[in-house]
């Protein structure tokens, strides 16, 4: 079972490369590395290369949620990091690009230091099964606020918001919906039989409009940076939220942790951020958008 579950996040790892990598491309053609606008994603929704990459971003995320039934989360979440390292590889490949010592050193920090944090925070921590409503209602609280921060900037800064930032708060953003998701998944089996009516409204309302920003944000961050930089939020910086919140809040750190084991999660966490702020900075792609933006300014 668990060489199956192991099988699948593999595969898994792949549609998700390989969708980014589709949907990324047809978001650049569409805007031409300008913001996306309402319209813009609308036409999306008719580009066949879009619609097939979602497809993939959806059989990928299928496939791990399997795995990560079948399999324990130290087995499963560190082979999703795979998926950065393929769509790296197809991406520079797609635009004719050669990957340079920082992109290396980069993505090799984002693997290391997610997979190296997870593998920590699955020994530190221990599953909360009682979740409080008090403590839902304030996950919910602190999703509205980061819902309103990063909706605020998309508007202020609509036209000047780099590509680290939409997959920053995406990452977030998508890191309070998995947790949200799991607690409302525990109502629904909740065996006093009553499904849904267990399922607190500002929950589901919370997760809806944190799924839908965080997926413009996604959209946004294809526009306006690498395929491989969505993949880093999303498989970086989405698990370190979730982890952190259920410690955090949840209270699900075990209470015989080691000082030396939480700096060293701490520590994880820090180089898988930084190698996902050194990915949006020097990727391949990044730089020779910079190199022609400064063409033309030369040209003017």
């Amino acid at each position: 079972m668990v060489w199956f579950a192991v099988s699948l996040a593999v595969l898994g790892a792949f549609c998700l490369a390989f969708g980014a990598q589709r949907q990324g491309s047809a978001v650049k053609a569409d805007t031409g590395g300008l913001a996306l606008s309402t319209h813009g994603l609308l036409r999306l929704a008719r580009s066949p290369r879009w619609v097939f990459g979602l497809m993939l971003l959806c059989v990928g995320m299928a496939m791990n949620a399997a795995a990560l039934v079948m399999a324990p989360l130290t087995v499963v979440q560190p082979i999703g990091a795979i998926a950065l390292v393929i769509t790296t590889v197809v991406n520079t490949k797609d635009q004719g690009l050669s990957m340079n010592r920082a992109t290396v050193v980069a993505i090799s920090a984002c693997v290391t230091g997610s997979a190296l944090f997870v593998l920590l925070a699955v020994n530190a921590t221990q599953e909360n099964h009682n979740v409080s409503a008090s403590d839902e209602l304030t996950i919910v609280l602190l999703l509205a606020l980061a819902v309103g921060l990063f909706g605020t900037l998309a508007v202020l800064f609509r036209h000047r918001m780099s590509a680290f930032v939409y997959i920053l708060g995406a990452g977030v953003l998508f890191g309070f919906v998995a947790v949200l998701t799991r607690i409302i998944g525990r109502h629904l089996l909740d065996p006093n039989g009553q499904f849904l009516l267990n399922v607190p409204w500002y929950s589901v309302v919370a997760i809806i409009a944190a799924g839908a920003l965080g997926s413009w944000f996604v959209q946004n961050a294809y526009s306006g940076g690498p395929p491989d930089l969505v993949i880093a939020g999303l498989t970086v910086i989405d698990p370190i939220v979730g982890i952190a919140i259920g410690i955090v809040i949840l209270g699900e750190l075990r209470p015989d942790v080691h000082a030396v084991t939480a700096i060293a999660m701490g520590t994880a966490a820090s180089l898988a951020i930084v190698g996902v702020i050194a990915l949006s900075r020097h990727h391949p792609e990044v730089t020779k958008r910079k190199k022609d933006a400064r063409k033309a300014a030369g040209r003017s």
